[in-house]
């Protein structure tokens, strides 16, 4: 497999490494969009939320939790930051390894409502 993340998750491709446990692992955009942009991923491959197996659908409020976490650390949490999850090509997904972006540190442009 030639997944970027999941050479990332296997220490084969540095990475800033913010947190990491059994199922998630979350480190800085390389390409960041905003001051604060982390990626949120899980440990083990999983090509979208699409396919993102039923039993294992707690792992995106993980992913959540550990967003929330980033957003306190990372000073961003009383000012605002935005969670998203791109889904497939035509819903912008680049990497094909399920991941979260979490934003901040400055006005956001655009707003879903």
């Amino acid at each position: 497999m030639d997944c970027i993340f999941c050479k990332i998750t296997a220490g084969e491709v540095p990475a800033d490494i913010l947190y990491t446990d059994e199922d998630v692992i979350a480190f800085r955009d390389i390409n960041p969009q905003a001051p604060v942009h982390v990626l949120i991923i899980p440990g083990e491959h999983i090509s979208t939320l699409a396919e993102l197996p039923e039993e294992k659908a707690t792992l995106v409020g993980h992913m959540v939790d550990v967003a929330n976490r980033l957003a306190r650390s990372e000073g961003i949490s009383e000012s605002g930051y935005r969670v998203v999850i791109n889904c497939g090509k035509q819903g912008g997904q680049l990497v094909q390894h399920l991941h979260m972006h979490l934003l901040g540190g400055r006005q956001l442009a655009g707003s879903l409502g």
